[in-house]
């Protein structure tokens, strides 16, 4: 059973540009203040040096086109609506351009004695705005482009870095603020996650509560008061016994709701479990066995299927075991009992009558998963089935849902 708590859902699901969504937003406007403080610089730069230039006129109009550049990114970055890789793939763009044009404005010894055209503090930004995007490696990439733009200036490149350290820089920033922006990440994340267990914990005890004040006394009392009377009513009472423990082990097994726009993929064990009764066994691995969410509501559905059929077919009595395997990309879960079988050409008998229970509710489900379902049974040897489907859904699978097929289905 998954847990959907109204408010905490609301506090997870936001457009991802927006601040409160993005655990790296502190870092972008921090980026902007040094964005500023850059342009800043390069101004002075120009200041200082425009009447050196070639092109004096060009250099204006070139520090415009910087200027431009500057005021757009820090609006588009600060509302969030520029942190895309098209418009940082962009501004890399813009930077090594601008770079590169120093060698228009000004002589080649000139570009060759002193620091490009943009600065290299201001060309940093883009290195900066790469690593909070993608990470350290991208950060560094960012970083060794913007220097190759910069040996391109300059007519070649000085491999000494005691004269001319700016690889070593802009890789430090790009792997520095690229490392803090996964750690961010990671970090929401782990937030998240507690509060998604925080408030699952909360409704699970809000649940049990209300249910222990209610049902689950009732069911009690008429297990034990059926059992004292004994007869026919000792039939419902263990009826009762056996919903009693499914509805405790339901209630111990909510969990935390997925996160919307995170890869919906829940717990299949979780799923599972409330279905264990004292004549179903459920076997389980010790880690969790993480499945597409649609995939693993259909696969429950199909083991629902499967252990009616036992209750209604197998004979009184009759033991079940579900055996839950994970072998990696796939899941196979395998249902036997020890009852009665299923006797030769009855499943071909039930077609034809049109009872589709088996055909549809098991079978044609697990293949529209792009599954397989396999039925091993002969009379007096039990049934054994095995579902193996892949942990991912593959679009379009399963338009149906498991609600409909289990209202339509009907036993063979």
């Amino acid at each position: 059973m998954t847990y959907r708590p109204g408010r905490l859902g609301s506090l997870t699901r936001r457009d991802a540009t927006t601040d409160d969504a993005d655990p790296v937003a502190p870092m972008w406007r921090a980026a902007q203040v040094f964005r500023l403080l850059s342009y800043i610089y390069a101004l002075g730069f120009q200041l200082a040096v425009f009447g050196d230039y070639e092109r004096v006129a060009w250099s204006w109009f070139l520090f415009a086109i910087l200027t431009f550049w500057t005021g757009v990114s820090t609006i588009l970055y600060l509302k969030g609506t520029g942190r895309r890789w098209l418009w940082v793939g962009i501004e890399l763009v813009v930077v090594c351009a601008l770079i590169v044009a120093t060698r228009f404005i000004a002589s080649a010894d000139w570009a060759a004695s002193n620091q490009s055209f943009p600065t290299t503090l201001w060309a940093t930004n883009a290195v900066v705005s790469a690593a909070n995007l993608g990470g350290p490696l991208i950060g560094a990439a960012f970083g060794l482009a913007v220097r190759v733009a910069s040996a391109v200036a300059k007519g070649g490149y000085d491999l000494n870095v005691g004269r001319d350290a700016t690889v070593v820089v802009l890789l430090a920033v790009g792997v520095g603020v690229g490392l803090a922006s996964v750690t961010a990440r990671r970090n929401h994340v782990r937030i998240e996650q507690a509060m998604r267990v925080a408030a699952a914990a909360d409704e699970r005890a809000r649940l049990s509560r209300q249910v222990h004040d209610g049902v689950l006394q009732v069911l009690a009392l008429i297990s034990r008061r059926g059992a004292e009377i004994g007869g026919e009513t000792a039939q419902l009472a263990e009826l009762a016994g056996q919903q009693e423990r499914s509805l405790r082990r339901l209630i111990a097994d909510i969990e935390p709701a997925l996160v919307p726009g995170e890869p919906a993929e829940i717990d299949l064990r979780m799923l599972l479990r409330p279905h264990a009764s004292d004549l179903v066994t459920i076997s389980e691995p010790g880690e969790p066995v993480p499945v597409d969410h649609r995939l693993a509501v259909e696969l429950e559905a199909a083991v629902v299927n499967a252990l009616d059929n036992v209750r209604l077919h197998a004979g009184p009595g009759v033991r079940a075991y579900v055996l839950i395997e994970d072998l990696g990309e796939q899941v196979v879960v395998s249902i036997r009992d020890d009852g009665r079988g299923i006797a030769e050409g009855r499943l071909s008998q039930a077609v034809a009558e049109g009872r589709m229970g088996v055909s549809e509710s098991i079978v044609a489900r697990i293949e529209a998963l792009g599954g397989t379902a396999r039925l091993d049974t002969a009379p007096g040897e039990g049934t054994e089935w095995e579902l193996e489907v892949s942990k991912r859904m593959a679009g379009g699978n399963a338009s149906r849902s498991a609600d409909d097929q289990r209202r339509g289905s009907a036993h063979a």
